[in-house]
């Protein structure tokens, strides 16, 4: 305990001496020695490195690779852009696990329900909770921008390369069709997260209704691949380090260090705008689910910091299930929440579009009313749901905003040169938003239990009608 006490205290200096510098050097321009910044560098990753090899946990290993892969990215660009295809192995395998992860969850979350009513009782709490959350978040993205006037001022390119922008555009009438899969194989293999759920609740719901002799042998398979897919996941997982450094890496190799400074403003209204949110509507709504706040955050560090560094919540989909079923959640209510929520509560992306779209009319100079501002929040509240969890599909929504506004699409190719680093961010409130209402959903049902210790993660307590290791 001594031992890793005076580990973690190094650490906590070698971070504070490096934090010191590189704020003076990036943040104010102070002009400080090469040689001294370096040494901040290999400091840093020695102490975590050493730290890292004391805990031996995933999370801190997780971390230490992000830090790694920054370090990486800084003095070694070239190589590091080498590294991106390690981050889309990592990227395929997990979407590999989604769909049939949320096929069986959802369809043992709902066919293993003795009492279907419950599930109704669920569903409609969830998605009450859901709205009322991601409009608070729409608003705080409004104000936020608004009051930093982020896009006023910009001098827009004149003939802007334009080629990296998705050009997709929806209705309304298209977005509410695309809810409903035409094909379950085609949804699968296009990654459409809303249509696989649509899906897995009708069949889960017809599964309930037939005889228990023709119920059981799919429930048992539902109930065996959920299992399996759990532990797909938890080899995946010892890949999670390199893929999520390496996603580090590329990012900072190709963008550099110095973007931090381009539009500084749009993004720091964004991350001030998403801790808002997070301190201002998550905390008070854990607190009044008397949700223990410090447990909360030790079992979401790993599924966030995922998210973090992929700029995917997909990619943190597994482990985040884990962690809630680890938080004393139910499985029945985690299968049946957590995919939910990856459809119609997506906080942090629908504070970001708000915010961007705003952003797009102040940076063309055509500013909207109020009137016009709330007609536009109404509008994405529809349009954002299912928004895919993968990186930069928001881009999508938000392009198709500005071409109802009849607004330019210059300003979202300026977007789009920081949006990584705004991606990491919105990203992972989104699994945070969604894992607090797994167990604020839990507590309405009377059913969140004690967490289970941290060292027993990958030991789920067995409940009635679900498979078990034996």
């Amino acid at each position: 305990m001594i031992k890793q006490n005076s580990s973690l205290l190094a650490l906590a200096l070698a971070a504070g001496f490096f934090l010191l510098l590189n704020g003076l050097a990036l943040g104010l321009g102070v002009a400080l020695p090469t040689a001294l910044l370096d040494f901040s560098w290999v400091a840093l990753l020695l102490t975590f490195g050493y730290y890292t090899w004391q805990k031996k946990s995933l999370t801190t290993t997780i971390l230490f690779a992000m830090i790694a892969g920054i370090a990486i990215g800084k003095y070694f660009p070239d190589f590091a852009a080498q590294l991106n295809i390690l981050s889309k192995i990592f990227l395929l395998l997990i979407k590999s696990i989604i769909a049939p992860l949320l096929f069986s969850t959802l369809v043992v979350g709902i066919a293993g329900h003795s009492d279907l009513k419950q599930v109704g009782r669920m569903g409609w709490k969830s998605l009450l909770y859901f709205e009322v959350v991601t409009t608070i978040a729409l608003a705080i993205g409004l104000i936020a921008i608004n009051i930093s006037r982020a896009g006023v001022g910009i001098v827009l390119p004149e003939h802007p390369d334009t080629s990296s922008l998705p050009t997709t555009k929806q209705s309304l009438s298209q977005v509410i069709l695309h809810i409903f899969p035409e094909n379950i194989a085609k949804s699968i293999a296009e990654g459409q997260v809303l249509q696989i759920v649509v899906f897995s609740i009708l069949f889960g719901i017809g599964l309930s209704l037939v005889a228990p002799k023709h119920k059981k042998t799919m429930l048992d398979f539902c109930e065996s691949l959920s299992e399996v897919m759990f532990k797909y996941t938890k080899v995946i997982m010892y890949f999670a380090p390199i893929g999520v450094g390496a996603a580090m890496a590329y990012t900072v190799g190709h963008m550099g260090l110095g973007v931090l400074k381009n539009l500084f403003a749009l993004l720091g209204t964004l991350y001030v705008a998403l801790i808002v949110f997070l301190v201002g509507v998550l905390l008070p709504v854990a607190l009044i689910a008397r949700i223990n706040i410090r447990e909360f955050v030790r079992r979401i560090i790993e599924p966030v910091s995922i998210a973090f560094a992929t700029t995917s919540s997909e990619s943190a989909l597994p482990k985040a299930m884990r962690a809630m079923e680890n938080f004393g959640v139910p499985r029945k209510i985690v299968s049946f929440v957590m995919p939910m929520g990856y459809s119609f509560n997506l906080d942090g992306t629908t504070l970001y579009l708000s915010l961007a779209a705003v952003f797009v009319s102040q940076a063309a100079g055509k500013p909207l009313s109020v009137e016009q501002q709330i007609v536009m929040a109404l509008t994405l509240m529809l349009t954002s749901k299912g928004v895919a969890g993968v990186p930069r599909a928001s881009l999508v929504i938000l392009l198709g905003t500005v071409a109802q506004f009849d607004l330019p699409v210059e300003p979202v190719f300026l977007i789009l040169g920081i949006d990584e680093l705004m991606d990491m961010a919105r990203t992972s409130v989104n699994v945070v938003g969604n894992c607090l209402a797994t167990t604020v959903v839990a507590r309405w049902e009377g059913e969140l239990g004690e967490p289970q210790p941290m060292e027993n993660m990958d030991k789920v307590a067995p409940e009635e009608g679900y498979a078990t290791d034996k």
